[in-house]
C-alpha cells in the first residue's frame, strides 16, 4: 500500500481538554539538559571534539584533537551553571525533569544526588551526547541499552522517560519497541502529549521544544539577552494560558542548558519569567512523568480501526456505498497515498472525493445517475438503500401529502428531462420547504452549471455520511 507514515492530523481541529489538576489552565515544564561530561571529545573516544550548543556560535569539530575552550565551556555548566540553577528551582519550589546523558550523570555524583534530593525526574537523554543520524538501527539500540544499563547503576533506578535529541529517524521506534518508558519526547509536533502504537502497543510521546529553549542564545538570529528569552517565554505564556482560559488547556515545554542559561547575565530573565508565571492563578508546574501519569489516566489511548490501515477489501467494504453505489471510488481511492491525516472523516472524505472530481465525466455523470429520486419510486416502494432513507426521512420526504408527493413528481420528471439525472441535495442541510425552492431555482441552470452543482451536493452527502460514522 502507498503510504505516508508522518502524522499531520495529530489531535486535529479541537484537541483534547487536558483537564489539568486543579483545572489549571496551563501545564509549564521545566528541563534541564545534563549533558557536560558526555559531549563529543576524544577522551571520551569520540573522534573529534564537541562543535554544537556552545558560546562558539559556529564552532568546528577538531578531528582527533581536544578542543581547550569548548572543554571548559561545558565545564562551566557542571561547575557553576548546575548549581545557579538548582537554588533557583529548589528556592521557588519548582519540579523539573533532566534529561540527564548517561556517561554525564555518571561523571557528575554530586550533581545527581543533588536532583535526587529535589526530587526532579531525571529521564535519560542517551548514553552520549552526540549525534545519531548516522547509526545503523542496531547500533543505536545497543547504546539505548547501555544508557539504560548505566544510568539505573548511577541513579538507582530505571529512566522512566526518554529524549535523544540529537536522534534519527529510527530513535522513536527503538525507544517504543523497548517497551522501557512511560513517554518518549524525541518529538517537537504538538502542544499536547498524544498517543502512537508501536509493535501492538501504546506509547504515550510527550512533544519537547526547540523554540521555548536556551539553545538558541548558541543560535545565529537566536536570543541575545536575558530579556529576550523572557519576553519570549512570557509571549508564550500568555497565548497559551488564553487558550487554557477559552477551555483548550496546553502544555508550555522549557528548555534549558546548565552551561547556557547558567550564565548569571542570562539567569536573570529565566528568574522574572518565573516569578511572572507563578503569580498567575490555574499555573500547574510539573515534571514530565507527572504529565505522563495525569494523561494515561484521564486520556488513555483510544484503538478503533484506521482507515489507511485497512486492506482494499475492508476499506470498499466500509466506504464503498458512501459515494451512491459506486464501490470503484473507494477502490481507487485506496490506492491513494493515504497516512494517519487520512483516518478521520475529513480525511476519508478527501479521498474519496480527489477520486471522484478526478475520474471522467461519464463516470460522474453514472454516480449521478445511481441517485435516487427524491420522494420517488423507489421511496415509496421502499427500495432506497439505508443511507439515502434516512437521508430523505430526516427532511420529512418519506411523510408528504399528496399534493406534495405531486409536486415532487412533476418537478422530478421535469429536472430528468432537462438535465438527464436526478436532482441531488444534501437534504440533511435543508427542510422541506428549502429543498422545493432549491429544486425550482436549479430547475433554471444550464446543463453545465447544473452537473457541476450536483457533483457537489454528491460530495456534500458523502462528507455527512462519513461524519455519522465512527472515525
Amino acid at each position: 500500500m502507498n503510504r505516508y507514515p508522518r502524522d499531520m492530523h495529530g489531535h486535529g481541529p479541537t484537541p483534547p481538554n487536558a483537564t489539568w489538576p486543579g483545572g489549571a489552565r496551563l501545564a509549564i515544564q521545566i528541563v534541564m539538559n545534563y549533558e557536560e561530561g558526555g559531549e563529543n571529545c576524544v577522551l571520551h573516544d569520540d573522534a573529534a571534539s564537541e562543535a554544537f550548543l556552545s558560546e562558539i556560535v559556529g564552532a568546528a569539530a577538531w578531528e582527533g584533537q581536544r578542543h581547550w575552550n569548548m572543554e571548559s565551556i561545558y565545564e562551566y555548566g557542571a561547575r557553576a551553571g548546575f548549581w545557579r540553577l538548582h537554588r533557583l528551582f529548589t528556592s521557588m519550589n519548582i519540579p523539573v525533569t533532566v534529561y540527564g546523558v548517561a556517561t554525564a550523570l555518571a561523571r557528575s555524583p554530586e550533581q545527581v544526588k543533588a536532583m535526587q534530593q529535589a526530587e526532579w525526574e531525571i529521564a535519560s537523554h542517551g548514553l552520549k551526547w552526540i549525534e545519531y543520524k548516522d547509526f545503523s538501527p542496531q547500533e543505536e539500540e545497543a547504546h539505548m541499552k547501555e544508557a539504560i544499563r548505566l544510568h539505573t547503576e548511577v541513579t538507582g533506578a530505571p529512566p522512566r522517560g526518554w529524549y535523544t535529541g540529537r536522534c534519527s529517524v529510527n530513535t522513536v521506534t527503538l525507544a517504543a519497541h523497548s517497551g522501557a518508558f512511560d513517554y518518549i519526547a524525541d518529538s517537537y509536533a504538538d502542544d499536547l502529549p498524544y498517543w502512537i502504537e508501536a509493535d501492538g502497543r501504546d506509547q504515550l510521546i510527550i512533544p519537547y521544544t526547540l523554540d521555548s529553549n536556551d539553545m538558541r542564545f548558541a543560535t545565529p538570529q537566536g536570543f541575545n539577552t536575558g530579556a529576550d528569552f523572557e519576553s519570549y517565554l512570557r509571549d508564550s505564556f500568555d497565548m497559551l494560558y488564553a487558550e487554557g482560559e477559552a477551555g483548550a488547556p496546553k502544555m508550555l515545554s522549557i528548555g534549558l542548558h546548565c552551561r547556557l542559561i547558567g550564565r548569571p547575565g542570562r539567569l536573570a530573565g529565566l528568574k522574572r519569567f518565573l516569578d511572572y508565571a507563578a503569580s498567575r492563578e490555574g499555573v500547574w508546574f510539573a515534571r514530565r512523568v507527572d504529565i505522563a501519569e495525569h494523561w494515561k489516566t484521564t486520556h488513555p489511548p483510544h484503538r478503533r480501526p484506521r482507515p489507511s490501515q485497512l486492506t482494499r477489501e475492508d476499506f470498499v467494504d466500509r466506504f464503498g456505498d458512501i459515494f451512491e453505489h459506486s464501490p470503484w471510488i473507494a477502490e481507487r481511492a485506496h490506492g491513494l497515498e493515504l497516512g494517519p491525516a487520512h483516518d478521520s472523516a475529513t480525511g476519508v472524505h478527501s479521498a474519496l472525493a480527489r477520486v471522484f472530481r478526478s475520474a471522467s465525466e461519464t463516470e460522474r455523470l453514472g454516480v449521478l445517475r445511481a441517485h435516487p429520486d427524491l420522494a420517488g419510486k423507489l421511496a415509496q416502494a421502499a427500495r432506497l438503500t439505508e443511507d439515502s432513507t434516512s437521508e430523505q426521512a430526516s427532511a420529512g420526504l418519506d411523510a408528504l401529502t399528496d399534493a406534495e408527493r405531486t409536486t415532487f413528481t412533476e418537478l422530478n420528471t421535469a429536472y430528468t428531462e432537462r438535465f438527464g439525472f436526478p436532482f441531488i441535495i444534501a437534504v440533511r442541510d435543508h427542510d422541506k420547504a428549502g429543498i422545493l425552492a432549491a429544486f425550482r431555482r436549479r430547475l433554471e441552470n444550464y446543463r453545465r452549471a447544473e452537473f457541476a452543482e450536483a457533483c457537489r451536493q454528491v460530495e456534500r452527502i458523502a462528507e455527512l455520511r462519513l461524519k455519522a460514522m465512527d472515525l
